[in-house]
């Protein structure tokens, strides 16, 4: 029988975790509602843009830019893999690395160019576990990414595009869809119609009556600052969606670890209680024992 002490070590010992598990989802609930608000502005933000750039599109704008059509033969492709800097999530960096992996093996075996970049330590060290070279690695970016950290990785992977080092930039995260539904994701980023092409994410363009624009100060001009714009909202979306599907995860984890130390604590009370009943009634029998021995002597 195990020994009210030796439980009684448990059950603060259970305690001290549930105190813990229940700080740090307080602490991702806050920080999961400025998150998810960010994520939601950014998305408002990159859809409008992408309303302009369908509408310019109608008129056949971007029709000679190779950053909206890409090239004809695609020979360097760039994997972005976004994941967290801290564990303690669930299954979130599981399943995008999962994700990442398969999409790598799936793109080596066509026989292109291939290099990974990674955001986030956990995805880091799972692709140097499995053997995946990463091209470039980024810690600094988390549940709160700043526009100008995102603006520099974007102008340059905008600058290779430009340069034909770079044909299809792709990004593996975990997509936002609501506050209930995070999906992992590969979504390609360039060239842009991929993106906001017609038909692309599900949503399919209406046909329009052919409409005739004036263009100051020109349609070349308005290219040259629309597309960019539209790609570096789209790359902060990306990185905004994937902190909050972060902060939902580890909430929902320390939410699942709180209840299972609750449940666990009770368990180990029922035990306490046993045990000490059991050193009771021994420790009684003991002494009944004793009083009925010396009885017998005198």
């Amino acid at each position: 029988m195990v020994k009210a002490r030796t439980v009684n070590k448990r059950r603060r010992a259970i305690r001290n975790i549930r105190k813990i598990t229940r700080t740090m989802e307080l602490i991702a609930t806050a920080r999961f509602r400025r998150a998810a608000e960010r994520a939601l502005a950014a998305g408002r933000y990159s859809d409008q843009l992408g309303q302009f750039v369908r509408r310019f599109n109608s008129a056949g704008v971007f029709q000679d830019f190779e950053l909206w059509n890409g090239r004809s033969t695609v020979r360097n492709i760039r994997l972005l893999m976004l994941t967290a800097n801290r564990g303690l999530c669930g299954g979130y960096n599981t399943s995008i690395v999962r994700l990442a992996a398969a999409h790598w093996q799936r793109l080596q075996a066509s026989g292109v160019g291939l290099q990974m970049e990674i955001s986030g330590k956990r995805g880091i060290s799972a692709m140097r576990f499995r053997g995946l070279p990463a091209a470039a690695t980024f810690t600094h970016f988390d549940d709160r990414p700043k526009w100008q950290d995102v603006e520099v990785l974007a102008d340059r992977y905008l600058q290779e595009f430009v340069d034909g080092q770079l044909d299809r930039l792709e990004v593996i995260y975990m997509r936002f869809d609501s506050l209930s539904r995070q999906t992992p994701a590969v979504e390609t980023l360039l060239p842009l119609r991929e993106v906001w092409g017609e038909g692309r994410n599900g949503t399919q363009e209406s046909k329009r009556e052919e409409i005739q624009y004036d263009y100051y100060p020109g349609p070349g001009e308005l290219a040259k600052v629309l597309l960019p714009a539209a790609f570096r909202a789209r790359l902060y979306k990306c990185f905004c969606d994937a902190g909050a599907s972060e902060q939902i995860a580890r909430m929902v984890s320390m939410r699942a670890a709180t209840e299972n130390a609750e449940t666990m604590l009770g368990q180990l009370n029922m035990m306490y209680n046993r045990a000490r009943q059991t050193q009771i009634t021994s420790e009684l029998l003991e002494v009944l024992s004793a009083a009925e021995a010396l009885a017998r002597q005198f």
